[in-house]
């Protein structure tokens, strides 16, 4: 596949992630405010934050490692060694899932029976609905990596889909049964998810349109476990690839990562919208360009020029997103918390975590795609050299986080996260810098926005502060009105000087992300 299609199926994969994840976050929104009618406020916090914790946990540290190694390369390999390593995602899972089950039940405080019963099954439950996905494991990488746009949008939008529907009916007719409600939607919707998917393979494996696309499976039987004559099970470079990726994967779970699942619902919107779509499908595509482990000489010159333009360009982009998100995150986190949830949430601490987590996700967007880079061509060798640098700097990061924590509570704890996000940026700019270096190209200039922007940026800050100051947020509705004026001309201004000013960005994004929605609508 030209590099020119690459890049078209990965923004077409990217913009519909994030499409998706938006409506999915609107439907549980709603579905939320709906179940708030029949069950405790009690019952759904444990649902929404400590068994989706188990689930995600378990999923992540199961399938993570695989995902970054089997999707690295071209997809000419031999697909059966690949296929016989993603199904070892399934044997971790059931060790992870029975292992932080355990934990979920016996270490962590288990809630009051009166006001959240059946949580022993629900724990099972989600620690199952794991198992099932990884089931599908290896139908979503061979998926992904030959970038099937239409069936990720299908089986996450069915499987849904179908989960709300059966929420709903099961909250509406059987309200007493408490946990086991979410339990069997969630098992429901992880069903419908890999069946959508082997489905799809059943219809897909043989027909004119595999054979015309030179599709490496055949049958389905070869997306079985299969002995190769002769041969390894697995490609062992891939498979200590993963052993390295893991413990990256592990490291970054445990310990540096818990405040993007503690301050989930305060800021991480965005985050989940748009950069994690950007980062998981652009590492698809520098993946498939570059080769990994390779110095840039020897790559295709062609290849080289179009992966550092896209990548100089995802930087600029996600940097303004950023940038905008710090700047008027900073002035409208106090009247946000007190739309959202009155004085409780707007008069104590909560419009500082919120502003600290704005700046949070400036770092987080950045993070996001120097790492995606820096990932897909880092050779096993230097996977393991950089998890070894974590590994010392998670020390530090511990300990900046007890005295940050001490000091300024969970604002601290941000703050450390940010310092974290910092090392792991300088260490991901520093590989850019040295693959490049060789070359006439120069990606990190995308990391340098127009001044004029950057002047728009300031001047906005200023004047929105000012505004919050004088405006918001017990001066009544009309005195907020006039705060969200003036946020949302600063707003229109440095949109207006983006456009003017990052001219090659706006092309970017026109012709890659929005293209298709535009012709639709012509």
């Amino acid at each position: 596949m030209a590099s020119q299609d690459v890049l078209g199926q990965t923004t077409r994969l990217a913009s519909s992630s994030a499409l998706l994840q938006v409506l999915f976050r609107v439907v549980t929104f709603g579905l939320n405010a709906f179940t708030l009618r029949y069950l405790s406020r009690e019952l759904i916090g444990v649902v929404n934050v400590r068994l989706t914790l188990l689930y995600s946990t378990v999923v992540f540290l199961a399938r993570e490692a695989f995902r970054r190694a089997c999707l690295s390369g071209s997809t000419k390999r031999n697909w059966t060694k690949t296929i016989n390593l993603l199904w070892l995602t399934f044997p971790l899972g059931v060790f992870w899932s029975i292992f932080l089950g355990l934990v979920w039940l016996h270490l962590l405080e288990v809630p009051d029976p009166s006001v959240v019963p059946h949580y022993q099954a629900g724990v099972v439950a989600f620690g199952l609905s794991a198992i099932i996905e990884l089931l599908g494991e290896p139908f979503w990488v061979l998926a992904q990596a030959h970038l099937f746009v239409r069936l990720k949008v299908i089986a996450e939008s069915l499987s849904v889909v179908s989960k709300c529907i059966l929420t709903v009916i099961l909250v509406v007719l059987y309200p007493q049964w408490g946990l086991y409600i979410f339990s069997l939607a969630q098992l429901f919707y992880v069903s419908v998810l890999v069946m959508c998917y082997v489905i799809y393979f059943v219809t897909f494996l043989g027909s004119p349109e595999a054979t015309k696309k030179s599709f490496p499976v055949a049958r389905m039987k070869a997306l079985l476990p299969n002995l190769v004559e002769d041969e390894t099970f697995v490609n062992w470079k891939e498979a200590w690839l993963t052993w390295s990726f893991f413990k990256q994967s592990f490291l970054k779970q445990i310990l540096t990562e818990g405040v993007y699942d503690i301050v989930n619902n305060l800021g991480s919107l965005v985050a989940r919208f748009i950069f994690l779509p950007i980062e998981e499908s652009f590492y698809v595509f520098f993946a498939k360009v570059l080769e990994r482990g390779k110095k840039v000489k020897d790559q295709k010159q062609d290849d080289v020029a179009m992966a550092a333009n896209v990548l100089e360009l995802l930087l600029k982009l996600v940097l303004l997103i950023g940038l905008t998100i710090t700047v008027f995150g900073y002035a409208y986190s106090q009247l946000a918390l007190d739309i959202y949830g009155g004085s409780m949430l707007s008069a104590g601490t909560g419009p500082d975590l919120l502003r600290c987590y704005s700046l949070y996700v400036l770092f987080l967007a950045i993070n996001g795609v120097t790492e995606c880079f820096t990932f897909a061509l880092m050779c096993k060798e230097e996977v393991d050299r950089y998890n070894f640098v974590m590994l010392a700097l998670s020390f530090t990061f511990l300990c900046i986080s007890y005295f940050l924590t001490h000091w300024h509570g969970s604002i601290g704890f941000i703050l450390a996260n940010c310092f974290n996000m910092g090392i792991r940026i300088a260490h991901s700019i520093h590989y850019i810098y040295d693959y490049f270096k060789e070359s006439t190209y120069r990606p990190l200039t995308g990391l340098l926005p127009s001044p004029f922007l950057v002047l728009v940026y300031i001047i906005s800050g200023v004047i929105t502060g000012f505004s919050e100051v004088v405006f918001c947020c017990d001066k009544g509705w009309m005195a907020r009105l006039i705060h969200i004026s003036m946020g949302a001309l600063c707003f229109a201004a440095t949109i207006v000087t983006m456009f003017c000013t990052e001219t090659k960005l706006i092309h970017f994004v026109r012709s890659q992300f929005l293209s298709r929605y535009m012709k639709k609508g012509t």
